[in-house]
């Protein structure tokens, strides 16, 4: 499976809320020249919960068609109901995509019982390598360690992204589902100690504007050259804390238009483009990681 860094890739739109392709192109071939090791299309980075399951599947399906092979695609599956997730699921397995990532489900705040009915109920509908997501900053719901191992049983389950910014779930996760079950970070912030302790990728936000130095954080840290991990990780630590002044994805998409990855910073209802009060704050971020803009 896929290792070292991946972007939560943004969805790039037009002024009228449709999906401006040109752009997304663009970020495509962008990451491909960057080196960046995989590509997450339509996660929650990429606004999954305001995409209808049809244009949700169109935006993952051009994804893998601009790719053309030159870099695996990861298409987010995840929905708070189980059958929209299940319908999901069966649109992008002929769509050629390498695995698929699933959020807990939202705002339903399941049970672990409930959790692990429906991951194997999204997971019996394909034969799709499946990548659960656990950020219950976001969803309310903490997938814990002990629901991650059950769920490792299940043949097509093979990691989990792992968005609680807690270390120590790490050593726990490995020891419970064995070495072969695919460790992610999704926090930016603890990513390169996460990677340290024992990880195996990064499905991160922040790459979506500072990909090759998150490819080098990245190859670092997998090889073992701590030093120099932590030295490439320095300089974009105030960008990890400035993408989140507002909620996800809103200062990524602002800061992409701003280095002109994509052609505007639109963003769907009910999120709004960032505030002027947050663009210095985001700006000298950006310096500090040696963005031009």
């Amino acid at each position: 499976m896929i290792n070292g860094s991946i972007v939560a890739l943004i969805t790039p739109m037009n002024s009228d809320g449709t999906v401006d392709n040109k752009s997304l192109e663009n970020l495509v071939e962008y990451h491909i020249a960057q080196g960046t090791d995989g590509i997450v299309a339509v996660g929650t980075t990429g606004e999954s919960a305001t995409l209808p399951a049809k244009e949700h599947i169109q935006v993952v399906q051009q994804t893998v068609s601009f790719a053309a092979g030159r870099i695996p695609i990861i298409g987010g599956n995840g929905a708070n109901a189980t059958a929209e997730a299940i319908e999901l699921t069966k649109g992008l397995s002929s769509v050629g995509v390498e695995a698929m990532l699933g959020v807990t489900p939202y705002y339903n705040k399941p049970s672990p019982k409930g959790l692990i009915a429906h991951y194997k109920a999204v997971a019996q509908s394909t034969d799709i390598p499946q990548i659960l997501y656990n950020v219950p900053g976001r969803t309310s719901v903490d997938m814990l360690p002990e629901t991650v191992a059950e769920l490792a049983s299940v043949s097509n389950i093979i990691g989990v992204k792992e968005a609680t910014g807690d270390l120590s779930r790490v050593n726990k996760l490995r020891s419970l589902c064995g070495d072969d079950f695919m460790l992610y970070s999704g926090d930016d912030a603890t990513a390169r100690e996460f990677l340290t302790l024992g990880g195996n990728g990064i499905i991160s936000v922040a790459n979506n504007i500072v990909p090759k130095a998150f490819k080098a954080m990245c190859d670092a840290a997998l090889a073992g050259n701590t030093e120099e991990a932590i030295a490439v990780e320095k300089s974009m630590q105030s960008l990890f804390s400035a993408l989140f002044c507002e909620a996800n994805p809103i200062p990524v998409k602002w800061a992409a238009h701003q280095m002109g990855l994509i052609s505007k910073g639109e963003i769907r209802l009910p999120l709004t483009e960032l505030s002027s009060e947050f663009h210095g704050l985001l700006l000298e971020a950006m310096k500090n990681a040696r963005i031009e803009v």
